[in-house]
């Protein structure tokens, strides 16, 4: 302690007050020692909170006229020791666990030194409450996956929170999945739970098994670019797949229309198949075609990321749609994914730059990728393709018109032709 101090330092917090307000801390909780450092004391006192507080004196603050006749009966049982006998009884501190008390002076039940020891619970309906309360605004395949791991932590757990059953639930999670996406879905969704159920029970502990619940770090490799090539030659070879099986009788011409009307809208304009191509209605494109320059509008409930926003028709997807209009109600569906989607499962179509079949996603990537070879301008093309959008100019400053988007679109996309 430095001599060239010139006022009262306290090196801890004042003393502590009962739960009346204003009252010093009660006779009985006694603990207290002080130690004389020559020019100032240090007062040590066992605080309600079960931890030992300190609080220094100058010398001469401690003047013999300030002082009460009850503050020198209770001086009388303050023990004067040393500081080693101090740093002594904090040392045993550390190692011992003492019962908290709470804000009326109650004891509470001692808290679990480690989360190996602990165990809580939760009923199955809290657990299907928070999966109904999870699944409202979400896709299929969102929805899905928060039942196949609401599931995986009902058969891990049974409603036991412990070291040993959450260490199960991410045990089995690593070894049924394999990609770190899939992981990631599971486990954190039992973190998720374990934050509902500390708000809903006003019980910080469930969240000491949280850490339990991290994926294995790993290292990711990132390719510079996708490995599926999709060229302008395999939707030629899509859309004649499709042909030749209605010539040989395997689908009707009706179904023959509806996909390859797909197949071209999809081309063309990029759109996500099942979260956009799936919910577009048959009032929306005659609506569109109905104007000289044909301009579909996406509703923000047809969007993968809520966005409303223009699409541009070329004009071979106009001609390809047309006989799709005949004899239908406005609120219809335009086009049955759900069958395209399992024909084209069934087809095996060959894709020409890599070996796997074609899916319906390759269409939203043979938009992007031919847009890289005819340098389709990427304000347009991320307007139309609803990717990359999310930056300050998008959200505050952009607004395209609906001529204008069609223009800019033609521009570079009037001479391609996927039909030949």
């Amino acid at each position: 302690m430095s001599d060239d101090r010139e006022e009262k330092l306290p090196t801890d917090e004042a003393l502590p007050t009962s739960a009346n307000g204003g009252e010093k801390r009660k006779e009985e909780q006694a603990d207290e020692y002080v130690v004389d450092l020559g020019r100032s004391y240090v007062h040590y006192y066992r605080g309600l909170d079960g931890k030992l507080h300190s609080r220094e004196y100058l010398a001469e603050e401690l003047i013999d006229e300030d002082i009460s006749d009850e503050d020198l009966r209770r001086a009388e049982r303050i023990k004067t020791i040393d500081l080693d006998a101090i740093l002594a009884i904090q040392e045993a501190d550390k190692h011992a666990c003492r019962a908290p008390v709470n804000r009326a002076g109650i004891e509470e039940p001692p808290l679990h030194s480690s989360s190996a020891d602990l165990k809580l619970h939760f009923s199955k309906s809290e657990l299907e409450h928070f999966v109904e309360h999870r699944k409202t605004g979400l896709r299929t395949k969102s929805v899905d996956w928060i039942t196949r791991a609401a599931q995986a932590l009902w058969d891990c757990t049974h409603g036991d929170v412990s070291y040993e059953t959450v260490t199960a639930l991410r045990t089995f999670a690593l070894e049924k999945y394999n990609s770190v996406e899939s992981h990631s879905k599971v486990l954190t969704f039992a973190k998720s739970f374990l934050t509902f159920l500390t708000k809903t029970k006003e019980e910080p502990r469930y969240q000491t098994f949280a850490p339990y619940l991290e994926p294995p770090k790993t290292v990711k490799e990132r390719k510079s670019v996708t490995s599926r090539i999709v060229t302008q030659k395999d939707i030629t070879n899509v859309l004649k797949h499709i042909e030749k099986a209605e010539r040989a009788g395997k689908i009707s011409p009706e179904r023959s229309a509806q996909y390859s009307a797909f197949v071209l809208f999809g081309a063309y304009t990029g759109q996500r198949s099942e979260a956009t191509l799936a919910k577009l209605t048959v009032g929306q494109f005659r609506v569109a075609m109905g104007s000289e320059k044909p301009v579909l509008l996406v509703d923000s409930s047809q969007d993968k990321i809520r966005m409303s926003h223009y699409v541009p028709l070329h004009p071979r997807v106009v001609e390809a749609l047309k006989p799709l209009l005949v004899g239908r109600d406005d609120d219809e569906l335009m086009f049955t994914h759900s069958s395209f989607l399992q024909w084209i499962k069934r087809q095996k179509i060959p894709m020409s730059r890599f070996q796997k079949p074609f899916v319906l996603g390759d269409l939203r990537k043979v938009a992007e990728q031919h847009g890289d070879v005819i340098q389709w301008d990427q304000s347009n093309r991320a307007y139309i393709l609803t990717h990359g959008v999310s930056g300050v100019d998008w959200s505050h400053y952009k607004h395209p018109l609906p001529e204008n988007v069609y223009d800019i679109y033609m521009k570079y996309w009037e001479n391609v032709d996927f039909t030949v």
